[in-house]
């Protein structure tokens, strides 16, 4: 083997040169801007040690770094190599300032190399020595001193850390000349922090790049999109390293300099335009250190880039506009940071289920950090420019209380834009209601065995393309039907779940409005409740397993989440839930009795009170419930076809091998790929990445106004659980916990907060249950609870609905409940007057 190659021969490769040598030969073969040098190989490294390896081995073995040290300081160059070394450099061109060093000749950098460095998957970087600013005289020293720092103290603990045997590894060394440059830096072609692979981030400062590389000086960062700058923040460069007389010396940066740019946007754009091509070059992110001189840009290395976070998308909806977005009401059915597979779904319900989303320009509903949120400012906007401010106290039955003096911002539409947009669509909604009426009761009818037959039908198919269509044919023809009867039966008559409620509680108060709406189930099964009372029913011998399994198996607590089972698709599932009910469901039963008679005393007082309003007002709590038990029976079987979506997606990735793979896919790419396209899984291990990410999170704040950031978020120990306006610190949230009266009744206990229904077991008979939002996933601890305490929620909610047919105190849409309320603390409940209060 050689021992002395030319930058650019081809024999340069990690074994020969170590991995900066063979890094910068291959920048040298590809015609990149690479200063002058030459490397001195691994075979001139075993040719100088050949006669005290054996000593070598033993002092690293005690990790005797200053043995290792003399012995390679005792020992001069054989003649030969030294002769090749020195005739290497004297082939050099000129000194490459163009003034020449002193003497005349080359000042050169002399940097080690080892061959267990730069790898893509660990960084040796920074482990061996580097020399800068050294001449003919003292080349020779140099090259042997590197090779010492093979074996200093963190280099051999970093391979032992890494398991490289030492045995393993040579060193080559690179002789380089040394750029006299008047700016320097690094540049990552991924950005280091984001893991994003489009962006590009260029560090500079002043002088040669020690400074940077060394962390002396806070640099300039710039960062480069699509070929323009996209982000610039100007470093206070204090220090800067130039070349000295036998090498280099920190020195101040001149006044004038330290806070002027250190690149312009064209400069930087054409650095990034090299990064690029040495990106495109590895074919992977690339760590580049580069340096300027007389106006041209030089690269002086090049390393794959470690611990590179992965590469990931940005799914927020709030960076579009500054709105008020709301996690109420369909943000806690839909609780989980979802998969793109059922975002996509989701925004398909959102479309057919509420036609006021397809206004054009106004985004009723978006996504932020992978969850769903609502846009209020849109339900504001209209309300406004229709002169309809006044009934905007519906707005919080529905999704939960504004903190007082939240100023909602309002879209940028004009008031004849909207009403322009509203009034049409309004009228559409009316015709679309009256008409999907007429079929609600058929689809009840034929829903479950619908969904069983598209199920086993999916199951059956045999190929990606038929599979394909069968979605266009039937699946997405089944769920566009059931979310437009969904929006018909919560539509049908007006706004009669809020006016009807308002009218009671000025009539009888609270606790008597509430009693006198309960019973929704008395004339048919309410299907929020049908988990609890089926397990009775199915307890008493009234019904078999299998009916209830096929009854209520596509139930639970992540039911719009297609990525997740079902309960129905667990054996176990219905022994693991009778267990854990068998005290319950007769409880159940008794709640139920205890609620009925509460409604029935509340009826005779309401009678002696307004004795000629009695038939009026049991006609409209009837209309009430009707609509509360359709609402609640459609919903039930949305959630239906949303197991038959995600038997499509599961038989999708086994037709296709690729398995949980479709699940990070929208729907349309998921078409794609049955159809036979690879191109969509190029972006399943992004969004794998992304989904990963912001489920690590918690549960992002109820309301957001403005633009959130959910990692930044995250990390501010002081984040608040109920609130974020990115327009200022928003009113402390006050160490009382009052919300919406739930349900009535006051009663006492020990609180017991759960961040999920996953801990339902820890929640003992009589407790206080606090949570963020409950959803019918969380229905079967009501019973075991003494009441329910939410931060988020609203009394036409899912726990408000329960816990008022149950007869369970409850307050809800509190904001702080799980901020301020810790297991064993001991609370005052009053579910009417909606407050909680701390006892001693």
């Amino acid at each position: 083997m050689k021992l002395v190659l030319p930058f650019d021969d081809e024999g340069a490769d990690l074994e020969t040169v170590g991995g900066k040598g063979a890094s910068l030969a291959r920048l040298s073969r590809a015609g990149l801007p690479v200063p002058g040098g030459f490397h001195i190989t691994t075979a001139a490294y075993r040719e100088f040690t050949a006669g005290f390896r054996d000593l070598i081995a033993e002092a690293a073995a005690r990790h005797d770094a200053a043995r290792i040290a003399e012995l390679f300081a005792g020992r001069e160059l054989p003649a030969g190599l030294a002769a090749e070394i020195r005739a290497a450099y004297d082939a050099l061109g000129t000194d490459s300032s163009g003034t020449g060093a002193r003497g005349g000749g080359k000042v050169v950098a002399v940097r080690s190399s080892a061959t267990a460095e730069d790898l893509p998957d660990m960084s040796f970087a920074g482990q061996q020595d580097t020399y800068l600013g050294v001449e003919r005289d003292g080349l020779l020293d140099a090259v042997r001193r590197c090779w010492a720092s093979l074996w200093n103290e963190r280099a051999i603990a970093y391979r032992e850390h890494n398991g490289v045997p030492h045995d393993d590894v040579a060193l080559a060394v690179v002789v380089q000349e040394l750029v006299d440059a008047d700016a320097a830096g690094v540049m990552f072609t991924a950005d280091p922090v984001t893991g994003a692979r489009g962006t590009t981030v260029v560090n500079a400062s002043w002088g040669l790049g020690e400074a940077v590389v060394g962390g002396q000086v806070t640099p300039d960062t710039i960062a480069v999109s699509d070929g323009a700058v996209t982000g610039t923040r100007i470093g206070d460069k204090a220090v800067m390293t130039v070349r000295a007389p036998g090498g280099t010396r920190e020195e101040p940066v001149p006044a004038e300099l330290r806070r002027r740019p250190v690149l312009d946007d064209g400069q930087a754009v054409r650095l990034a335009e090299l990064g690029a091509r040495i990106q495109d070059l590895y074919g992977t992110p690339m760590d580049v250190e580069w340096a300027r001189s007389g106006g041209a840009f030089l690269i002086l290395q090049a390393r794959p880039v470690t611990g590179l976070a992965p590469e990931v998308e940005e799914w927020n909806d709030s960076l579009k506009a500054d709105h008020l977005w709301t996690a109420g009401n369909l943000g806690e059915a839909i609780p989980d940071v979802m998969t793109p597979a059922t975002w996509s779904f989701v925004r398909l319900f959102i479309h057919e289920a509420m036609h006021a989303s397809t206004l054009p320009g106004f985004d009723l509903v978006g996504n932020i950090g992978g969850r769903f949120y609502m846009n209020l400012s849109v339900t504001f906007s209209i309300a406004r420019a229709l002169g309809m401010q006044g009934r905007l106290g519906a707005v919080e039955q529905v999704f939960g209380k504004l903190p007082p003096g939240l100023d909602v911002p309002l879209l940028t539409a004009s008031r004849w834009e909207i009403v322009k947009g509203t009034l049409p669509m309004a009228l559409t909604l009316r015709r679309r209601v009256r008409e999907n009426l007429k079929g609600m009761r058929p689809f009840l009818a034929t829903s479950q065995r619908r969904c069983e037959e598209l199920r086993a039908r999916i199951a059956a198919t045999a190929t990606g393309p038929g599979l394909a269509a069968l979605w266009d044919d039937e699946i997405g023809p089944h769920l566009v039907t059931a979310c437009r009867m969904l929006e018909a039966a919560g539509r049908q008559g007006g706004a009669t779940l809020v006016w009807t409620r308002d009218r009671l509680r000025k009539l009888v108060g609270e606790a008597d409005a509430d009693a006198l709406l309960t019973g929704a189930g008395a004339d048919g099964e309410l299907a929020s409740l049908g988990p609890v009372t089926g397990l009775a029913r199915l307890a008493a011998g009234e019904i078999d397993r299998d009916t209830y399994a096929r009854t209520y198996g596509h139930r639970g607590p992540h039911e719009f989440e297609v990525s997740m089972p079902r309960p129905g698709e667990d054996p176990a599932w219905i022994d693991t839930a009778l267990a854990g009910l068998r005290d319950v469901t007769a409880g159940t039963e008794a709640l139920l009795e205890r609620q009925r008679e509460a409604r029935d005393a509340a009826w005779e007082r309401f009678a002696r009170r307004y004795p000629r309003r009695v038939a009026g007002m049991r006609k409209r709590v009837r209309r009430w419930n009707a609509v509360v038990r359709d609402r609640e029976a459609t919903r039930s079987e949305v959630v239906r076809a949303f197991w038959v979506l995600r038997a499509f997606v599961v038989r999708a990735g086994e037709l296709t091998g690729r398995g949980d793979d479709l699940f990070f896919l929208y729907l349309e790419e998921i078409l794609a790929v049955l159809r036979g396209s690879d191109a969509p899984l190029a972006r399943v291990p992004v969004r794998r990445a992304t989904y990963e990410r912001y489920a690590a999170l918690p549960p992002y704040p109820a309301l957001i106004v403005g633009r959130f950031d959910p990692v930044r978020w995250a990390a501010d120990p002081d984040r608040r659980a109920d609130l974020y306006d990115a327009r200022g610190p928003a009113a402390p949230a006050g160490d009382t916990v009052t919300g919406f009266p739930g349900a009535p009744g006051v009663v006492e206990g020990v609180v017991r907060v759960l961040s999920g229904p996953e801990e339902g077991e820890r929640l003992q008979r009589g407790e206080i249950l606090v949570t963020t939002l409950t959803n019918v996933g969380w229905t079967p601890m009501f019973p075991r609870a003494a009441a329910v305490v939410t931060d988020m929620g609203a009394p036409l909610s899912h726990a408000s609905i329960v816990a008022r047919e149950l007869g369970i105190p409850a307050v809800v849409g509190t904001g702080n409940a799980t901020m301020r309320l810790r297991d064993g603390d001991r609370v005052r409940v009053d579910g009417e007057r909606g407050t909680v209060e701390l006892l001693p």
